[in-house]
């Protein structure tokens, strides 16, 4: 077993980051598991094109191992292999009811993997308890590695449910291990787990020239400030448009772009910015956008903007860093870890519309190629694909070592 009982003794802080080394030895067999069972009901090949994350891991993951299957919850049943990774959809049986869909998916796709066999199994997402049961009692040997994609801690009346499934994990994956502090403050992390800081995804975005983005776009402005997500509480588009406000005397040719899907609060913002002459000059709401234009957009604009309050990762963040588009984004954990805690970019108290209009100001001062040279320079290096492979594969490799020395997996506190 990789855990025995479940320890009375569950840690009240974040435990520390495992660094993960490539191991020597034969490379492993991993299975990528998604429990998650689309609303939508949508296929196999209609689900790899709304997730690409799914497919990005999964890729970037296949550079560092022997062989790479993803197992993944679907209303239809199929089974392809693509660009070095074996894709098994697994259905619930025909006539299930709604509420037992999730449950029979979960047992199928265990005994899956009791016929699969991998060395290690990559769990996406932390919200599966049960599910993580019933694999490490059909597979007590191997090492269970828990993916967070923006997990909240779950209610108190599941919290026993939540532990007895985190106690069969040998390590968690996280953007950053700050965002475990919740889950360490509610004693719901085993003692000794070993914590991996690995992005959520990657990102094929990729730099371009700037005059051409310009032309093909129509974006102007010096600076050109681009913003990319959705228009609610969270991501906080107000305090974006106050500080919009507070510093045109230090930046009067600022102008702001807004790409957003679902929006919330588009009748608030829109009301602002027709009220205010000053941001009627210069506030452009594009509404949705089509991925593939976000990409030139990216490579026109001066810099990326982002208040988010709370991330999992920070796709649209990943998406600029790729482009070397200097970002300008509120000092919250995912953020702190995806740009090495701000030293490339620029991070700014939450919430905080003075803070936000004082870092606008010290990015736009900066030498635009110098620092996009440097902005990818770090994508590459921490969030490319070969990247992300080369931190899975690490983690990995260090999830079997320790399992090979005993039941105890984990990072000392």
């Amino acid at each position: 077993m990789i855990w025995g009982n479940v320890s009375s003794a569950w840690p009240t802080r974040a435990p520390q980051v495992s660094s993960g080394s490539l191991a020597d030895g034969p490379l492993p067999h991993v299975a990528h598991i998604g429990f998650f069972l689309d609303p939508q009901q949508r296929g196999p090949r209609e689900l790899l094109r709304a997730w690409p994350s799914l497919v990005d891991v999964a890729e970037a993951a296949a550079r560092s191992v022997r062989r790479l299957s993803v197992v993944q919850a679907c209303a239809r049943s199929d089974t392809f292999w693509h660009r070095g990774v074996t894709y098994y959809f697994v259905a619930p049986p025909t006539g299930t009811p709604p509420r037992s869909r999730a449950r029979e998916c979960a047992e199928q796709i265990t005994d899956l993997i009791g016929e699969l066999q991998p060395d290690v199994i990559h769990v996406h997402g932390l919200d599966f308890p049960r599910a993580v049961t019933l694999l490490a009692k059909r597979r007590p040997k191997t090492p269970i590695l828990l993916q967070d994609h923006a997990s909240r801690p779950p209610p108190i009346w599941r919290r026993w449910l939540w532990r007895r499934g985190a106690a069969r994990a040998a390590g968690i994956a996280i953007c950053g291990s700050e965002q475990l502090a919740p889950f360490a403050a509610a004693r719901l992390l085993p003692p000794r787990l070993r914590v991996f800081e690995i992005p959520e995804s990657t990102s094929h975005f990729a730099p371009a020239d700037r005059s051409h983005a310009r032309r093909a776009t129509g974006l102007k402005g010096s600076p050109a400030v681009l913003w990319v997500g959705r228009l609610d509480p969270n991501k906080d588009p107000l305090t974006v448009l106050a500080a919009v406000r507070r510093v045109v005397a230090d930046l009067p040719q600022l102008e702001l772009w807004c790409c957003f899907g679902s929006a919330a609060l588009l009748r608030e913002v829109e009301r602002r910015v027709r009220a205010d002459p000053v941001l009627r000059q210069r506030v452009h709401l594009l509404g949705a956008v089509p991925h593939g234009q976000i990409e030139m957009l990216m490579n026109a604009a001066d810099l990326y903007v982002s208040a988010s309050h709370h991330e999992g990762s920070g796709y649209a963040l990943i998406e600029a860093l790729a482009c070397g588009l200097p970002p300008v984004v509120s000092d919250i954990p995912s953020f702190r870890a995806l740009t090495a805690r701000g030293s490339v970019g620029d991070l700014w108290a939450c919430g905080n519309p003075d803070a936000l209009a004082a870092s606008l100001i010290r990015a736009a001062a900066r030498p635009q190629d110098e620092t996009r040279a440097r902005v990818h320079a770090h994508f590459m290096g921490e969030l490319s694909s070969m990247a992300l492979g080369r931190k899975l594969g690490a983690a990995y490799a260090q999830l079997l070592n320790a399992s090979d020395s005993g039941p105890a997996v984990g990072s000392e506190h």
